[in-house]
């Protein structure tokens, strides 16, 4: 065999081995909700919300029942896109030097889109941190939230729609989402879908074939449409045949907001309506740094690489979901910056029981296996601030106490200096 036909063959078996790998490579699908609470859905406990697709992803995955986003919108979305935690991805203000997992799969030959809120570009059309630029090939969804009960959407760069129809949401961004991987997405290459839902948010409302049937009231009527709506998109998956070398992965940005002294004053809402969702044992909600406000839901699944069925309360987060998907989809993760996630393949192969050694809440502590630590002047946002919280610190165990009940503080103090250690040594970092 002659030199040439030797490196000729060569060449080949690498090219046929790089395809081959390239697709394995699995598409990417991540449902984010938002203000949706940890028991709102039936696999999480709920009894009267009547969610049959979320529960049916459950049994073909795995549901991870000690999950963490943050504690509101804003830096829940940039610590999930950049593996990094809000006091060095800013949040709401996340700076274009941030780098995205979008950016990094798009470079390494994914499709990508985002469709829903967006929230990290201060709510302004700010063109060099707005989706296209950090990412994504497709965007349709508002740059911020729908307190005033109105949203703004953009379509890539330009303004497309603003709407007060609250109800039409969870459809328009689904109907989008199908759209996408019917006409938009191209065979040929992997695909990203990050739709980030406008709902659970304030001002919530559910379109007229579900308002007013559910036994949770108004916000159990979204719960239930979403739970709709997220069955057509997984269904569409399925009918085009994706479904088997699709990752998905649901979950929310935060706890609920269900603090009285703050929804009491909200306006809105239909009088006497339920329209919070729930932390089932978890202690308060959205803005808290209790577990109410970071512990999410979470399911996954990925057929025959995840295990179906499974439950596991290893500790796993959003800023994990960077250097995992740098490990099954290929990409190098940024070596020029702290990257707080870590890379939990293992775990979601059912390889790994364990997940992460600790968690950092923002500003506030830290929880190491059973143990949570809060410093005395813990960041609680304003509405979330329990009056008759004492400020000192406190350390919960977890696994015998998961509604964080009894400060065993100066019972462990060697335990609470040790964690409060840990989590400054995580805080110096840039």
């Amino acid at each position: 065999m002659c030199r040439f036909h030797h490196l000729f063959l060569l060449y080949l078996g690498t090219f046929i081995l790089s395809s081959s790998l390239a697709n394995e490579r699995p598409n990417i699908l991540i449902i984010f909700t938002d203000d949706q609470g940890y028991a709102d859905i039936g696999c999480y406990g709920n009894k009267k919300n009547k969610t049959p697709r979320l529960d049916g992803l459950a049994k073909e995955g795995t549901r991870f029942t000690s999950f963490y986003s943050q504690t509101v919108c804003g830096p829940s979305r940039s610590a999930l896109l950049t593996g990094r935690q809000p006091i060095r991805s800013k949040g709401w203000s996340m700076p274009a030097s941030e780098i995205t997992f979008a950016e990094l799969m798009r470079g390494s030959g994914y499709q990508t889109a985002c469709i829903g809120k967006w929230d990290v570009s201060n709510r302004k059309p700010i063109l060099e941190r707005m989706p296209n630029a950090k990412g994504f090939d497709y965007y349709f969804g508002p740059l911020g939230a729908n307190d005033g009960g109105i949203v703004t959407i953009h379509e890539n760069n330009k303004q497309a729609l603003v709407t007060r129809k609250m109800e039409s949401l969870i459809n328009l961004y689904t109907d989008k989402s199908i759209n996408f991987l019917k006409e938009i997405r191209d065979p040929k290459k992997p695909f990203l879908l990050y739709l980030a839902h406008t709902m659970m948010h304030t001002i919530i409302d559910a379109s007229p074939n579900f308002r007013g049937k559910s036994e949770g009231g108004l916000y159990g009527d979204v719960v239930e449409e979403f739970d709709h709506e997220t069955g057509r998109l997984l269904d569409t998956i399925k009918k085009l045949g994706l479904k088997q070398n699709t990752l998905v992965i649901y979950t929310s940005d935060n706890g609920p907001w269900n603090q009285k002294k703050y929804t009491m004053k909200k306006q809105g809402h239909p009088k006497g309506s339920v329209f919070w969702g729930e932390s089932g044992p978890l202690r308060n909600g959205k803005g808290s740094c209790y577990e109410g406000g970071y512990r999410l839901p979470c399911i996954v699944r990925w057929p025959g690489k995840i295990p179906a069925g499974n439950v596991s309360d290893a500790i796993f987060a959003t800023i994990d979901l960077m250097p995992t998907f740098a490990n099954l989809c290929g990409f190098k993760m940024p070596d020029d910056r702290y990257i707080d996630g870590i890379d939990q393949t293992d775990l979601l192969l059912g390889k790994r029981k364990t997940g992460r050694d600790h968690f950092y809440f923002n500003h506030a502590g830290i929880r190491q296996g059973k143990w949570k630590y809060l410093k005395a002047n813990a960041h609680f946002h304003g509405y979330a601030i329990e009056d008759k919280r004492k400020k000192i610190e406190e350390l919960y165990d977890l696994e015998n106490d998961l509604g964080e009940t009894k400060n065993l503080a100066t019972q462990f103090p060697e335990k609470a200096a040790k964690l409060k250690a840990l989590m400054q040594s995580i805080e110096k970092f840039n």
